[in-house]
């Protein structure tokens, strides 16, 4: 499983450019902004959800603060009745505590068992700030290395407007 050393390792691996801002341990949105994450115009929001038959999993990332219904993200994704999915499935899939989440996460799903869904809204910024698998960093890096990366470790991502 990915830690924060290692997702960074890996990105200086595989050529992808980042900046890096290291910083006390955050859970929510608020807490980023209280912590002045110097990239705070390109954070994203992740919601980890699950459908009502636990069959399927999306790690939903949008703009920090665009609000979206679960049921909006739903009927965009063309999925069953969503919610949260629980503390277990997220170590269990992503190998993420709450507070981590981060579509780098998916790094650690080698079953490939949850899709990646980008808001069009954070790729249309050109850069995304998030967690290296760690809520103690954030990474600053172009939204479409991201999306190159996650595609050339085979993680299904799907860029929709929310």
């Amino acid at each position: 499983m990915l830690d924060k050393r290692s997702t960074l390792d890996l990105l200086e691996r595989e050529g992808v450019a980042f900046e890096l801002a290291e910083h006390p341990a955050v859970f929510t949105v608020e807490q980023a902004r209280q912590a002045k994450i110097p990239f705070a115009a390109y954070g994203a929001k992740n919601l980890f959800l699950r459908d009502d038959r636990h069959r399927a999993h999306y790690l939903v990332c949008l703009p920090d603060e665009k609000r979206v219904s679960l049921r909006e993200v739903q009927e965009r994704i063309g999925s069953r009745r969503l919610s949260f999915a629980s503390g277990t499935d997220l170590a269990g899939l992503l190998g993420l505590t709450p507070g981590s989440v981060t579509p780098l996460g998916a790094l650690n799903d080698t079953s490939h068992r949850v899709e990646i869904i980008l808001d069009e809204g954070l790729v249309d910024r050109g850069s995304v700030a998030v967690h290296p698998c760690d809520n103690t960093a954030t990474v600053l890096l172009a939204a479409q290395d991201l999306i190159d990366l996650l595609g050339r470790h085979d993680i299904p991502v799907r860029v929709i407007r929310l």
